[in-house]
C-alpha cells in the first residue's frame, strides 16, 4: 500500500534533481511542481471514479484505477466479493430457516419490539388468521384479540401453555399456545393444534361416564336383590326365584356389555390386522336369517333376498358380527307383525348387504350419530330391547377394516334401511356350487 506512493514521490524528487544542473534551480522547481500537479490530478481522477462508484456501488462497476489506487480498488473488489458471498450464504441460511419453519407442524410467530409481528410460518397463517406479508409490523394483539391471549402475552408467563379456541368458517380449532422469550426484546409464539386430543379427551370422559352409567343400573339391581334376600328372615321361594331370574338378566346384560367393549377394543387395536379369508356371503346371510327367525320368535315377517352369488375377501366372524348387529337391531326395533327384509345384491357395480324394516324409524338429526358409542335415539326403549349401545359402533369399525361404508335411509314412522356397500376390490367370484338365488324374497314366519 505504501510502497508505490512513496516510490512515485521519490522518483519525482530524483527527476527534479537531475533537471537542476540542466535547467537550473528555477527549471528544476517548475519540473517538480508540474510532476506533483500531475500526481495530484491522477489522484483526483481516481477519487472522482471512487465517488461516482459510491453513488451506485455494484460489484461489476468497481473502477480499475492505476498506481496506488489499483491496490485500493483491488482490495475493495475482494472485500465486495467476500461480502456478496456472505450475503449469499446468509440468504441461503434464511431460506433454509424459512423452509424449515414452513415445514414445522406447529405455528411459529416471531415478535419484535412492542410485540410486533416480524415473521410467521404458514401454520400460523392458518391457525391465527395472519398474513406473513401484510401483517408484518402489526401488533399481534390487533389481530388476536381474545382476552385470555392478550392477558397471557402481557403477563409474560414463560413456559406456561394457554388453551385457545379459534373459530374458523367451517370448524373450531383448539390450540395450545406457548410464549418463549429470546434475545433482548424478541419473543416466539408457538401454537399446536390439540383439537384431536381435546376430542379424544372428551370421548374418554364420555366413555367412562357412559360405561359407569351402564354398569350402575344392573349393579344396583343385583345389589338391591342381594340385600333383600340377605335381610329376609324366612326365605320366600317365589321371591327368591324372581330375584334370581332378574339378577341373571342384569348379569347377562353386563356380560354383553363387557363382551362388546372387548370386541371394540380388539377392532380398534392397530396390532390386530384383519385376518382375511374367502367369505361365502350367501351362506352367511342364510345362517343369519335363521338366527333372526329365532330372535323374532314368529312375531315378524322375515324376508330374504339373495340376488348375487358373490363372495367377499374379509373376516367371516367380523362380518357375521356386523351383519348380525344390523339384523338384530331391525328385529328389536320393529313392532310385532312388522316386516324385516335381508338382501345380498349388486348395486352399481358394488356388492351390497342391506337390511330393511318397517319399524319405528329414525329422525334425520340422529342418523349421523348412530355409530357413536352408547348413542341411543331412545334410551328407555334400547334398554327394554336389551341393547348395549355399542352395536353400531362395532359395525362401523368392522366396515372400516373392510373398506366398506354404511348408508342409512330412514323416516320416522316408516322404517329404516341400512346398506353396507363393499368396494369392487373386496368382491370374489362364487366358489364351488353356486348358491340358489332367491329372486322373489321368501317370507318366513
Amino acid at each position: 500500500m505504501w510502497g508505490r506512493p512513496l516510490s512515485t514521490v521519490v522518483l519525482i524528487g530524483i527527476l527534479a534533481l537531475v533537471c537542476w544542473p540542466i535547467l537550473g534551480s528555477e527549471g528544476a522547481l517548475l519540473v517538480l511542481a508540474a510532476l506533483l500537479l500531475a500526481l495530484l490530478f491522477h489522484h483526483l481522477l481516481n477519487l472522482s471514479a471512487l465517488y461516482r462508484w459510491l453513488q451506485n456501488p455494484r460489484l461489476r462497476n468497481v473502477p480499475v484505477g492505476s498506481g496506488a489506487w489499483e491496490y485500493v480498488f483491488s482490495h475493495l473488489l475482494r472485500m465486495l466479493k467476500r461480502h456478496e458471498q456472505s450475503e449469499v450464504r446468509l440468504g441461503e441460511a434464511l431460506s433454509r430457516f424459512q423452509l424449515a419453519g414452513a415445514a414445522l407442524p406447529d405455528a411459529v410467530v416471531i415478535l419484535g419490539e412492542g410485540d410486533r409481528i416480524e415473521w410467521c410460518n404458514p401454520k400460523a397463517e392458518d391457525y391465527f388468521g395472519l398474513d406473513n406479508e401484510s401483517d408484518r409490523g402489526q401488533q399481534i394483539t390487533y389481530i388476536l384479540r381474545q382476552p385470555q391471549f392478550v392477558e397471557h402475552l402481557s403477563s409474560g408467563h414463560v413456559g406456561e401453555s394457554l388453551v385457545l379456541r379459534v373459530s374458523r368458517e367451517l370448524d373450531e380449532l383448539v390450540l395450545s399456545v406457548q410464549l418463549v422469550p429470546y434475545g433482548d426484546r424478541h419473543k416466539l409464539i408457538l401454537g399446536r393444534d390439540i383439537t384431536r386430543w381435546e376430542r379424544l379427551e372428551t370421548t374418554r370422559r364420555d366413555f367412562v361416564a357412559n360405561v359407569s352409567h351402564e354398569l350402575r343400573t344392573p349393579l344396583t339391581v343385583v345389589g338391591g336383590f342381594l340385600e333383600t334376600l340377605s335381610d329376609m328372615k324366612k326365605p320366600d321361594p317365589e321371591m327368591t326365584r324372581r330375584s334370581i331370574m332378574l339378577m341373571a338378566q342384569q348379569t347377562s346384560r353386563m356380560t354383553r356389555l363387557v363382551d362388546d367393549l372387548l370386541t371394540l377394543s380388539r377392532l380398534e387395536s392397530a396390532h390386530n390386522p384383519v385376518r382375511e379369508e374367502d367369505v361365502n356371503v350367501p351362506d352367511l346371510v342364510k345362517a343369519l336369517h335363521q338366527d333372526a327367525m329365532a330372535l323374532s320368535a314368529g312375531r315378524h315377517k322375515l324376508r330374504i333376498g339373495l340376488e348375487s352369488n358373490d363372495w367377499l375377501r374379509g373376516n367371516t366372524e367380523e362380518l357375521r358380527s356386523a351383519f348380525g348387529n344390523l339384523i338384530s337391531n331391525a328385529v328389536r326395533y320393529t313392532p310385532e307383525s312388522g316386516e324385516v327384509e335381508i338382501r345380498w345384491e349388486r348395486r352399481d357395480g358394488d356388492s351390497v348387504f342391506a337390511v330393511r324394516d318397517t319399524g319405528i324409524g329414525i329422525e334425520p338429526q340422529h342418523i349421523d350419530r348412530l355409530t357413536e358409542r352408547f348413542y341411543r335415539v331412545d334410551r328407555s326403549r334400547s334398554r327394554e330391547t336389551g341393547g348395549t349401545g355399542l352395536g353400531l359402533a362395532i359395525v362401523k369399525h368392522v366396515l372400516n377394516r373392510h373398506q366398506a361404508r354404511l348408508e342409512v335411509q330412514s323416516n320416522l314412522g316408516s322404517g329404516s334401511t341400512f346398506s353396507v356397500i363393499f368396494p369392487e376390490t373386496r368382491r370374489l367370484p362364487a366358489k364351488g356350487p353356486a348358491a340358489d338365488l332367491v329372486q322373489e324374497p321368501a317370507i318366513s314366519r
